[in-house]
């Protein structure tokens, strides 16, 4: 499989406003590492990854360059960018700065917790449809409420999942998806996958990711992902 060229964009540009820090939440340190380290780790060192596209705000590209590319040697990280308002528009400037690709891993930098074993799991699911997200089955049973705050149905707990990153797709597939969106109102868009439900009709298979691949959004997170490394 580590034939298909494949490239990982890594999103680095949210504010963090529920981690109460005046640091980016992703630039937090766990264990002596940044939060973003670890995912650019994994994928630094998968034979599967070829590139990587780091999107970053604005006034972190130079921080991200010197305190995290150079200082720990990330070679695959071929662009450094300024991200966009939104994060759909992060990932469309991410989709741009991608070299020639056939396929495009998008993940979260806020989420440290993945393994080479959730690649190839992402990459044999997108090698299906052209459409692959990461998640997992959910623990808890979930309500669809109403407009006024009632319970409207209970769907079976089985065919719940709680989505991830990465999320990989099919590079002119997702391409060209966000482009047609982005002629639309995209204010209801929450992941990639929606893009590509929305725009496609192409079908989307889920992956198993893991109960650790946490996305670090409160502090209380930090605590929990120290658990994890130790």
């Amino acid at each position: 499989m580590a034939d298909k060229k494949c490239t990982a964009i890594v999103l680095a540009a949210g504010q963090g406003k529920r981690m109460n820090s005046s640091i980016q939440k992703q630039f937090l340190e766990i264990k002596g590492y940044p939060v973003l380290y670890y995912s650019l780790k994994c994928f630094q060192d998968s034979p599967l990854i070829g590139e990587i596209v780091l999107v970053t705000s604005e006034n972190a590209v130079s921080y991200c360059r010197s305190e995290i590319v150079k200082k720990y040697g990330f070679s695959k990280v071929t662009g450094i960018i300024a991200g966009g308002k939104e994060r759909y528009d992060s990932v469309y400037a991410g989709l741009l700065a991608c070299g020639e690709c056939e396929y495009v891993f998008i993940h979260d930098g806020a989420r440290p917790f993945i393994s080479e074993e959730i690649l190839e799991r992402g990459l044999t699911g997108v090698q299906e449809t052209g459409a692959c997200v990461i998640g997992m089955p959910s623990k808890d049973t979930v309500k669809i409420a109403d407009e006024d705050g009632f319970v409207k149905e209970t769907p079976d707990r089985k065919n719940v999942w709680t989505i991830q990153t990465p999320q990989i797709f099919s590079y002119r597939l997702i391409r060209d998806a966000h482009e047609s969106i982005r002629k639309k109102d995209m204010s209801a868009i929450t992941d990639d996958a929606m893009v590509v439900e929305q725009e496609t009709g192409v079908r989307v298979r889920l992956a198993e990711g893991s109960y650790q691949n946490i996305k670090i959004t409160t502090p209380e997170d930090l605590v929990v992902a120290e658990s994890f490394l130790e």
